[in-house]
């Protein structure tokens, strides 16, 4: 039997501890994700979600717990090691890629990833770039004739595009996506989560999502994960998140304040942000 795609053991992280300005970002967060798990992550601002996914890559190192990613004990791994095993989307679509790169320059760092010299070295012979416009089309965004230009050039949905095949270029154990589509306009964000799903299906990615949007997290993933003030407080998986709707989603915000796991205060900005 294979070794699960993400093991989070415990995980406690505490921003300036000790300080006026102490914040506890993760308290004791347990998960277990399967290859070709697709999880959605929510929750309001400050509640941890973009720590977690920091813990999970590396950009972080958490003070108590474990990081296991592809059965690999990585939670003293830098971030830099742990490339090899993640791929990630920001937030920023200026954060995944070179500007002063070219598309072709950009796609040939990614090939190397978690390689940490030589990374374009015979990268770009004229058999590599007809493999790198075969790729770039099926983004159906006619970038393949564009191989050559600057990345800085391109709109940000086209940027964020190449970003997620480079993040998946090659293949991944465990993909991150940190909201990553909230810099978005509305068709530019349409396109980039059909894209995203479509890769996630056909290359069996196991893959972490936390979302701005409750219309996302209903409608993408096979489980829903509520996190508040550093926990994970509700799971909704199987054929609950099946038949899940954007109304139950925030209901289930309004639940955890009855029972003093979220507060009034937090659920009501829930709503805010979501809808």
């Amino acid at each position: 039997m294979s070794e699960p795609a993400l093991v989070l053991e415990d995980l406690h992280h505490t921003f300036f501890p000790g300080s006026p300005s102490e914040q506890r970002a993760l308290e004791g967060v347990d998960l277990v994700m399967e290859e070709r798990d697709f999880v959605m992550v929510v929750g309001s601002n400050g509640s941890g979600k973009s720590t977690l996914l920091n813990v999970i890559a590396g950009t972080l190192i958490p003070d108590h717990g474990r990081v296991r990613i592809g059965g690999r004990d990585v939670t003293r791994w830098p971030e830099w090691r742990r490339a090899g095993l993640v791929g990630r989307v920001f937030q920023n679509p200026v954060s995944g890629t070179i500007g002063r790169l070219t598309i072709a320059e950009n796609l040939a760092v990614a090939a190397k990833r978690g390689i940490r010299h030589g990374v374009l070295r015979n990268a770009l012979g004229r058999s590599r770039r007809r493999e790198l416009a075969d790729h770039v089309r099926e983004l159906g965004l006619g970038l393949e004739d564009r191989l050559d230009t600057p990345v800085g050039a391109l709109s940000v949905g086209q940027r964020q595009a190449l970003t997620l095949l480079m993040a998946t270029w090659v293949r991944p154990t465990l993909l991150l996506l940190d909201e990553h589509t909230s810099a978005l306009d509305p068709g530019s964000t349409e396109q980039i989560i059909r894209l995203t799903d479509r890769i996630i299906r056909s290359q069996g990615l196991t893959t972490l999502m936390v979302t701005h949007s409750i219309q996302q997290a209903v409608a993408l993933g096979d489980r829903v994960l509520i996190i508040h003030r550093g926990r994970v407080v509700e799971s909704i998986g199987g054929a609950r998140k099946r038949r899940l709707r954007v109304e139950e989603l925030l209901d289930s915000f309004d639940r955890l304040r009855s029972a003093d796991l979220v507060d009034q205060s937090a659920a009501e900005m829930v709503r805010r942000l979501y809808i």
